[in-house]
């Protein structure tokens, strides 16, 4: 590991609400920020709260925020000793991470090494393995050849998920019931990875249709000591992808959560982590089995519902740690907490992007609630990026007060301009199904299928 240096001026790697939050906590800490943009964002709220800003390049991603080598120039330029990648975008970009390290800039989070053998499935699976962690049965590598996938494909028997070996987001994921539909399925994957994530390649393993998706918040020091706090649980999923979190997970019980702790405890201080992780599992509620899935080497979306949990501000602990600081205890978490992704789609018409200008910014206030975002009445939502516009998170005593205090909070939230997806959380909270934990990762398109076609 190397040396811990003291930071005194950040980089921000990113936009939206997490560079926002970032900006703010570098402000609290005392630190000097530089943020970067496109020309789209040229109004947002990050651009106008770092210290400095520099357009980065033009509206789309990948010639603006996804530029490795024009982020590590501006940094060097503006003399950053740190960069602050968030989630998305190149957060775990082991490319980005070593040409960080390589111009003397600290990358905040896990070392490229780490990265480039956690965020390959295939790869981190062999290591979870090594160290005694529990692993779905599927394949020992990724393909790129869908006649040697389906040999491997006979071998551990359908149904079977194939999994883009880099990423995630849902991006390159197909389930796949019969070996009828293996091919059509593998090529989609395999293109829609390789355009996502510039490797197509496919890993394959068992799926279970009702399961719960849980995860381990964890910290790493880089030499071996790490913190684990209380599960996660993303179950709500819509294709993949989170709609729903919540803490603690109603469908665990205090030895299972020892349990996953202990199974992700294994993982980050096998690998002598450093920084925010997160470490996700799949549990069948029927017989108590959990199985690790994939590691996450950046701070999630969903970690805010730990903070309301344990009162730590994370992303200061990210940057602590990034600078040689021991870790804190685990607090124990205290009520429960639940996170709604509030995205500019419209629920109702299969959820196609509704980018536009919010005419109405109406938010909900009052204790145990949270907001994060970088939204505002007259700021134009761009068609170019990922459609979430806030989160909004709630704490009560216990599941059934924050359920209570979720419903009318979803229903205090009023956006005007464009379409949400508040109408559907608000929506789903209500269904029986929620209110009595009878759900699972397949909940979304087994019981709102008319609803959720695209």
């Amino acid at each position: 590991m190397a040396k811990p240096q003291k930071l005194n001026r950040i980089l921000i790697a990113n936009r939206g609400e997490i560079a926002l939050r970032a900006i703010r906590v570098c402000r609290q800490l005392g630190l000097e920020t530089v943020a970067v943009y496109s020309a789209a964002d040229a109004g947002a709220a990050h651009v106008w709260a770092a210290d400095q800003a520099i357009c980065i390049g033009s509206a789309a991603a990948q010639k603006s925020y996804l530029l490795g080598d024009a982020l590590v120039h501006v940094a060097l330029q503006t003399e950053c000793n740190g960069v602050y990648p968030g989630y998305g975008f190149l957060a775990e970009n082991a490319d980005f991470a070593r040409l960080c390290e390589q111009n003397g800039i600290k990358f905040i989070g896990p070392s490229a090494e780490t990265i480039e053998t956690m965020g390959n499935k295939s790869k981190a699976r062999d290591v979870a393995v090594s160290l005694g962690v529990p692993v779905v049965p599927g394949s020992d590598g990724a393909y790129e050849a869908e006649t040697e996938a389906r040999a491997v494909a006979e071998g551990i028997g359908f149904p079977i998920l194939l999994k883009a070996r880099s990423g995630g987001g849902g991006r390159g994921m197909r389930i796949v019931r019969a070996m009828s539909d293996f091919q059509q399925a593998f090529v989609e994957a395999y293109r829609e990875a390789e355009a996502a994530f510039g490797d197509g390649a496919i890993y394959l393993e068992r799926f279970f249709d009702k399961v719960r998706h849980v995860e381990i918040q964890v910290f790493g020091d880089g030499a071996g000591a790490s913190i684990e706090f209380d599960e996660r649980d993303c179950s709500v999923q819509r294709r993949h992808q989170k709609l729903i979190e919540e803490s603690p997970s109603p469908s665990v019980n205090d030895r299972q959560r020892q349990a996953l702790k202990h199974a992700a405890s294994l993982l980050t201080r096998g690998t002598n982590y450093e920084g925010a992780g997160t470490v996700e599992f799949i549990l069948d509620v029927e017989t108590g089995e959990f199985f690790f899935i994939e590691m996450n080497t950046r701070i999630q979306v969903e970690h805010t519902v730990t903070e309301m949990r344990v009162g730590i501000d994370l992303i200061a602990l990210q940057i602590a740690v990034a600078q040689g600081e021991g870790l804190p205890q685990a607090p124990k978490g205290r009520g429960h907490a639940i996170e709604f992704r509030v995205n500019a789609e419209d629920w109702e018409a299969g959820f196609v992007p509704s980018p536009g200008i919010i005419t109405l910014w109406q938010v909900p206030q009052g204790s145990g609630i949270r907001l994060d975002t970088a939204s505002k009445a007259g700021q134009r939502v761009q068609p170019y990026y990922d459609s979430m516009i806030a989160k909004l998170i709630i704490h009560g005593a216990d599941r059934n007060d924050a359920l209570a205090r979720s419903s009318t909070a979803l229903a205090a939230f009023k956006v005007g301009g464009i379409k949400t997806t508040i109408g559907f959380h608000r929506m789903l909270i209500e269904h029986p199904d929620f209110a009595k934990n009878a759900i699972h990762t397949r909940w979304i398109e087994d019981v709102f299928s008319a609803k959720d076609e695209a």
